[in-house]
């Protein structure tokens, strides 16, 4: 039976912890032992001493859990800090992002890691099982991030989102109508803006506009298109993607050129490259920057900022497969859960995931000749 391990989580205003102390319930249950790092848990208002209860060891040092642990579950991909404790067939779980994080990938390259990728997970219907929990609350948070930098005081027009009588509300474009776009414009559209979703999946548009009756204009993606409603923004939220490769890039800077002056962009994709070519990541810390009198907020690991409820999502999303994996290994769990093998991005210094692959520059191995 492997040990689990789940280190404290140090990015920058993480705040997130990859595992509750009911998951830490359900593998020591299985017989798993599970090493948690002091204060992995504060972050997301989750006690020691809970994990204790639970059945967790508490240790004292990321290392004593990286030592211990046949499998790491992480929320977000390693930092430099944590290169040195990756070391040859470890399991890693977590939320990669590897064609925007290069470094990363080569760490694991050289360790010989198995690292399996949240994001990149797809089940046969083209869902991203792991990836769902996440996009909802970043997409979720974006509106009110938004609303928040578009007020005066902090930069932005000072548009209120849902206007006043006699004074339009905000205009709010959103790119890409998957789980993020659609949460982000049903909160925007609940806040009383004036939504405009853009893809290029009919499919999706028909859905939204099925469920919101005009409330949420659609529009099919076209290059003049999005520079057209661009230019009449108040908010861009960008939430393409692209799984396991670089966000698809729709907004160019000419096209920034043309926006409002404190107008906003909340660029969801940033943790794949961003849909904008004047982005780049920021930090909670410090989240916003100018470029051509246009806020931009690049936050990576948005749902961070709100840990308790992303670690519960979290945690309900990964925890069968964790459970899995512990009890088949790898890889017998690919026979339990085929979607698994489209989450493994790295196997013994080769990338077995096409799409990063295809994003950094590497040959992809097929899994099976990795594995046998």
């Amino acid at each position: 039976m492997l040990a689990v391990g789940v280190p404290k989580e140090i990015k920058p205003s993480e705040f997130r912890v990859a595992a509750t102390p009911e998951g830490v319930a359900e593998l020591a249950h299985l017989g798993v032992s599970v090493y948690v790092e002091e204060g992995a848990g504060l972050g997301s208002s989750i006690p020691d001493s809970h994990y204790a209860a639970a059945g967790a060891r508490v240790v004292p040092l990321a290392e004593d859990v990286w030592a211990e642990a046949d499998l790491v579950l992480k929320v977000k991909e390693p930092t430099p800090q944590e290169f040195q404790f990756l070391s040859q067939g470890k399991l890693l779980f977590a939320y990669l992002h590897l064609a925007a994080h290069p470094e990363v990938t080569r760490a694991l390259l050289d360790s010989g890691v198995v690292a399996i990728a949240c994001e990149t997970v797809k089940k046969p219907d083209g869902s991203l099982p792991l990836l769902a929990p996440m996009s909802e609350v970043a997409g979720r948070m974006a509106p009110h991030i938004a609303a928040h930098f578009l007020q005066r005081p902090y930069g932005g027009r000072g548009v209120l989102f849902g206007g006043a009588a006699g004074v339009r509300p905000a205009r709010v474009v959103v790119l890409g109508a998957g789980i993020v776009g659609r949460n982000a414009a049903w909160i925007a559209q609940g806040a009383e803006a004036e939504v405009v979703m853009i893809d290029k999946d009919t499919e999706k548009l028909r859905y939204v506009d099925s469920i919101h009756r005009g409330r949420i204009q659609t529009l099919y993606s076209s290059r003049l298109t999005i520079a057209e409603e661009i230019a009449r923004a108040d908010v861009v939220i960008g939430a393409a993607l692209n799984p396991g490769a670089r966000a698809p890039l729709l907004v160019t800077e000419e096209m920034v050129r043309t926006m409002k002056d404190g107008a906003v962009i909340v660029d969801v994709a940033i943790d794949q490259g961003g849909v904008c070519e004047t982005s780049r990541e920021t930090t909670h810390e410090d989240p916003v920057f100018e470029v051509h009198s246009v806020i931009h907020y690049g936050v990576s690991n948005m749902p961070g900022a709100v840990p308790h409820t992303s670690t519960f999502a979290f945690t309900n999303a990964t925890l069968p497969y964790a459970l899995a994996i512990c009890k088949q290994g790898i890889p017998a769990v690919f026979e339990v859960y085929p979607e698994l093998a489209s989450g493994v991005n790295t196997v013994y210094g080769r990338v077995v995931n096409a799409a990063v692959a295809e994003a950094l520059g590497y040959e992809a191995t097929p899994l099976k000749e990795v594995l046998g």
